[in-house]
Formats: C-alpha cells, sequence, structure tokens
C-alpha cells in the first residue's frame, strides 16, 4: 500500500479458495464492520470451489506452478483494483513471497512472510534444525541418509516439502519404516510426539510484531483439518509463539503445530498463513482477518496477545452449494479470454 491516509475502501483477493468459506465470510465482514467500500474476490483453479460460489467475483486462474502464474494474478489485481492479496497454500507462499515487490510497486499488499521463511517453513527438515539451533523447542528431524541406526522407534516418515497431513505415516518398526522411506517422495524422518496436539494461531503485523496469539486444542482432526477443538489459554504455548516470532519474522497469519510432551510444547510444524481452524480463533474474540483489513488501509492495530475467550469450543459440519449448469458455464467462461492470452504469450 502506498504512503499516505488510511484508505477507505479495499478490494480483496484470496487466492486458491477452495473450501475456506469461513475465511471469505470473515474478510467481507471485515470490510463491512470497518465501514469500507470493497469487494472479496476469489481466483482457484476449478469453478466447482465452494468458495468461487459465495465470492463478489470469482475467478479461475492457472496452477500455481505455471510460469504465468504471477503475471495472471498481477494482471487480475490491476483490472480489478485489488489492494490485498491473501495466499492460502503453502505451494504458493514463497511465490508471493519473491514476487511481492511487484505488488508492492502497484500499491497492492500481499499479506506474506518473507521469503526466507516461506520456503524455509515449507522445508520440514530445515524448520527443525534451524528453530532447534535458536533454542526454540522443536521435533528432531532426519534425512534418510543422516537417520542413526539406533534411532528411538516410532517416528514419523512424512514428505520433506509436503502440506497438511498427505503422505505422513507412523513407521512403528524397522519394517514400516523401510516401506514408507520407500514409498514417500523426497521423505523426511521425524521424532514421534507423544502428547496432546495444539495449534497456535499467530497474527504479526508487516513488521512482524505479534498482536495476537490464540492457542487451539485439536480435539478431533479430520483430513488434517480441525473438526472439533477448543481454546486454550496455556502460558506456554503463547509464549513459545511469541518465541517463534523472535527469530522469524512472521508477517500475516501463521500457525504452528505442536504437541505438550511432559508438559512442554515442541513443535513439528509451522506454517506461515491463516489455518484451517481459524473460525475458532476468530470467534474466540481474536478477528485475524479484520487485523489483516486493518494493517493493508494503513490503520494502527494495537497488540493484544493472548486477549481471547478461553475454553471456547468448535464443533464442525459439512455444508453444500448446489451449482446449476448455467452458472458453472458462466465461471468457465469467463477464463477463456485469459487462457487464450497465456498461450499467446
Amino acid at each position: 500500500m502506498k504512503s499516505g491516509s488510511p484508505l477507505a475502501s479495499l478490494n480483496v483477493l484470496m487466492t486458491a479458495g477452495s473450501r475456506r468459506v469461513p475465511l471469505l465470510e470473515a474478510l467481507r465482514r471485515a470490510l463491512r464492520d470497518l465501514r469500507l467500500a470493497g469487494s472479496v474476490h476469489v481466483a482457484d483453479v476449478n469453478p466447482l470451489s465452494p468458495t468461487m460460489q459465495i465470492a463478489d467475483r470469482a475467478h479461475i486462474v492457472p496452477l500455481s506452478d505455471d510460469p504465468n502464474y504471477v503475471d495472471h494474478i498481477l494482471d487480475l489485481c490491476l483490472r480489478e483494483r485489488i489492494g490485498l492479496v491473501v495466499p492460502t497454500i503453502d505451494d504458493e507462499l514463497p511465490i508471493f513471497s519473491e514476487a511481492r515487490s511487484r505488488f508492492e510497486a502497484e500499491g497492492i499488499r500481499v499479506a506474506v512472510s518473507d521469503t526466507f521463511v516461506t520456503t524455509l517453513c515449507n522445508d520440514k527438515f530445515a524448520t527443525s534444525a534451524y528453530l532447534r539451533d535458536r533454542g526454540v523447542p522443536a521435533a528432531d528431524a532426519w534425512l534418510p541418509d543422516t537417520l542413526p541406526a539406533d534411532v528411538r522407534l516410532p517416528v514419523f516418515v512424512k514428505p520433506r516439502f509436503g502440506r497438511g497431513s498427505v503422505g505422513a505415516f507412523a513407521a512403528n518398526d524397522r519394517r514400516q519404516l523401510e516401506f514408507f522411506l520407500s514409498f514417500v517422495p523426497r521423505p523426511v524422518i521425524q521424532e514421534f510426539l507423544e502428547g496432546v496436539e495444539y495449534t497456535i494461531d499467530l497474527f504479526c503485523d508487516f513488521e512482524g510484531r505479534p498482536l495476537s496469539v490464540v492457542p487451539r486444542e485439536r480435539a478431533v482432526i479430520r483430513a488434517g483439518v480441525i473438526d472439533r477443538g477448543r481454546t486454550v489459554a496455556d502460558p506456554a504455548l503463547i509464549d513459545l509463539a511469541v518465541q517463534c516470532a523472535a527469530v522469524l519474522e512472521f508477517k500475516g497469519a501463521c500457525n504452528i503445530q505442536c504437541r505438550l510432551v511432559d508438559g512442554r510444547p515442541v513443535i513439528f510444524e509451522i506454517n506461515p498463513r491463516f489455518s484451517g481452524g481459524i473460525p475458532l480463533t476468530i470467534a474466540s474474540g481474536a478477528d485475524f482477518p479484520r487485523m489483516l483489513v486493518e494493517l493493508a488501509v494503513g490503520r494502527k492495530v494495537e497488540p493484544a496477545v493472548g486477549e481471547f475467550t478461553a475454553d471456547l469450543w468448535m464443533t464442525s459440519y459439512e455444508s453444500s452449494f448446489f451449482v446449476d449448469a448455467a452458472r458453472l458455464a458462466a465461471l468457465t467462461e469467463r477464463a477463456q479470454p485469459a487462457r487464450r492470452r497465456r498461450s499467446v504469450a
């Protein structure tokens, strides 16, 4: 955002919208509650993605690994007068980090941490080593060629550059370990942590200063996303998030995954983006999307670390949209000119 007085309007683009309906609704609510003119746009590769059905404007875009992806998103932002871009998936975070200066040159804020942070957090082995070297408690991790012969089993085997819980397996014995090392692409082996699992939602301003921290117990997890859980006012978990922010300069939303081992939280993954469980954090009084919108229009947001409603439970359920052929055709047709431009380029 260019310097000057706070803005009175803001158009927001959420990329890889997919199923993130609560985040879209929270961004829209933030615009309304802050009395800002503007709309919430969604970009996705699939016209049937749920957020595409309720966005103020829906845009079909190529996959993030397309060489023209950044050009396409930047053109979209200029055409639709977008002032804030909110990336939502791990794969595209380093891409937006590297291209952030191009957007900022046009007065467009991108809610993403620096390239070093997004690249590091996408690498589970490097994340563990970086945190442990700086005294932050994190699960030990090894690559296949550095795995000690006497490593204690069980261990977790997962893709070194994976996301969510896709391809993550517990290896309980040597036979399983050998199989998963051959089955999982580019694997990392991680210490098996016994204990209750938590996600700590952390929000920082664009200078990396922590503004809010909300720990959540993940009581029931479905497909890697919290299905039932509660907020927890645990000083050790809050302090851990602040400690992470001191060694990694996060910008915007971040979620830290850990387990409580013998009363001590130990990190096993960090995702510098909005979490799937963000609706619970918002409901507890820590409205990260509103904070982000306020920062994007140049308003000051005061730190409120640890200020939320504790022991608030969330229990989730599935909901559906129904899309007729005419709407699906309209969404798909809207993307055709862009596809032709990319093929010519």
